[in-house]
């Protein structure tokens, strides 16, 4: 038998796959989005920027030359979010024009989409550290503006028409599981807003919040906070909101997110090189998973890539002593803690609220989620695992399992 054209590299020479950790991340405060919005008159790509900019401001102990890699989700890639925003934001950042960067588009899922992307990138050995994160304007880009749906997707039946709605699909979430109730929907959403109320009030939200210099008719303005919260929402005021998706439906702009605009931006590395450098380690990524859904249901997303992601982790739910989620719909939210048995006011859940609170700039909120969860890891030591977690239109779902760096195996879990 003939010999093989080219014989099977050495083993030897293959890199090991290394440990990769998040340094840090930071965000935007998040503002409504539409013509009276903090940010109406301020670009996408300059809240990049900004972000970017206080990453390095907040560790000078990292030369900017060493960042290998920026990577940048939106949702939806025109205008000032679009012409490969990764690359054209490190520039207007001041990175050296050495550092590429790219952009990148799983709708919700985006920055976490980043994350995963270049840590991928980070354990095979391609990337020391790198930069991920994403960036929403909804009041320059509206959800959808500019595409062109293949008719086929209905004319074939390939999806139900609501599948094409986000808010459509959380009200059939609530067709196909009766358990979850309006009510109990609208007092997950008042409860996400206590939670939030709280952890502003006590100081736990400014630490990860950059200001951003805005512009307005008025002149320069300076956000410094979430624009969206509603503090000392009741389920008594929730109850009487008005149903745009279904005429006495059941999901209101009171127990979901809204519009919004905002950036975040995350560090990560791998373990040695943040040793080297001095870098802080806020948690170790032990692993992630997407997976597919109806796409008329896609709020159930975040079951099967947790079930995924545990799977392949060797671990379990009872494992995880702290979760993220994205509360894109608070019916979303609750149909991930039935499946998995956890009460609708577990404290482990987003102790400090979520994006029905605090906003949902779509691409952006992944790296909302794991910057707080690194929060709670310094607070908890006897927590050793957490996930976040999110659902993502056209139905898909995203998780990633985080350790926690100071667990004290003593503590419990």
């Amino acid at each position: 038998m003939a010999a093989p054209a080219s014989a099977p590299a050495d083993s030897r020479s293959r890199p090991a796959v290394r440990d990769v950790v998040f340094v840090d991340g930071v965000r935007t405060p998040f503002g409504k989005a539409g013509s009276k919005g903090q940010y109406a008159q301020t670009r996408a790509d300059d809240m990049v920027v900004k972000v970017i900019r206080e990453l390095l401001r907040r560790h000078p102990e990292l030369p900017a030359e060493r960042i290998d890699e920026v990577a940048i989700a939106a949702t939806t890639q025109i205008g000032d979010q679009g012409l490969t925003i990764g690359r054209t934001a490190a520039l207007l950042a001041g990175l050296p024009k050495s550092v590429p960067g790219f952009a990148i588009d799983r709708m919700c899922a985006g920055a976490m989409t980043a994350v995963t992307t270049v840590s991928s990138g980070i354990a095979f050995g391609a990337y020391d550290v790198v930069i991920a994160g994403g960036v929403e304007h909804m009041g320059n880009h509206p959800m959808g503006e500019g595409v062109d749906p293949n008719p086929r997707f209905v004319s074939d039946k390939l999806v139900d028409p609501s599948a094409l709605v986000m808010g459509s699909t959380a009200e059939n979430l609530h067709d196909r599981y009766p358990s979850l109730t309006k009510e109990r929907t609208d007092a997950y959403a008042a409860l996400s807003q206590q939670r939030y109320d709280e952890a502003h009030r006590t100081g736990k939200i400014a630490p990860d919040l950059v200001p951003v210099s805005t512009r307005s008719d008025e002149g320069w303005g300076l956000a410094t906070t979430d624009e969206p919260p509603r503090p000392g929402t009741t389920v008594e005021d929730l109850a009487g909101l008005k149903t745009p998706f279904r005429p006495h439906g059941r999901v209101t702009p009171g127990n979901a997110a809204g519009l919004n605009d905002g950036a975040t931006g995350a560090l990560l590395a791998d373990a040695e090189t943040a040793a080297e450098l001095g870098l802080p380690v806020g948690m170790r990524m032990v692993g992630y998973a997407f997976a597919g859904v109806e796409p008329e249901v896609m709020g159930v997303g975040p079951v099967p890539s947790t079930e995924k992601a545990l799977q392949r982790a060797g671990l379990s739910i009872d494992d995880i002593g702290l979760f993220e989620i994205n509360e894109a719909f608070a019916v979303q939210v609750l149909a991930f803690l039935e499946h998995f048995g956890i009460a609708d006011d577990d404290p482990r859940v987003n102790p400090w609220g979520g994006a029905i609170a605090c906003g949902h700039p779509l691409a952006s909120s992944g790296v909302r989620l794991m910057t707080q969860l690194s929060r709670h890891f310094e607070q908890h030591p006897e927590v050793r695992y957490g996930i976040t977690t999110m659902c993502i239109g056209i139905g898909m779902g995203g998780t990633v399992i985080w350790e926690n760096p100071n667990y004290n195996a003593g503590g419990g879990q």
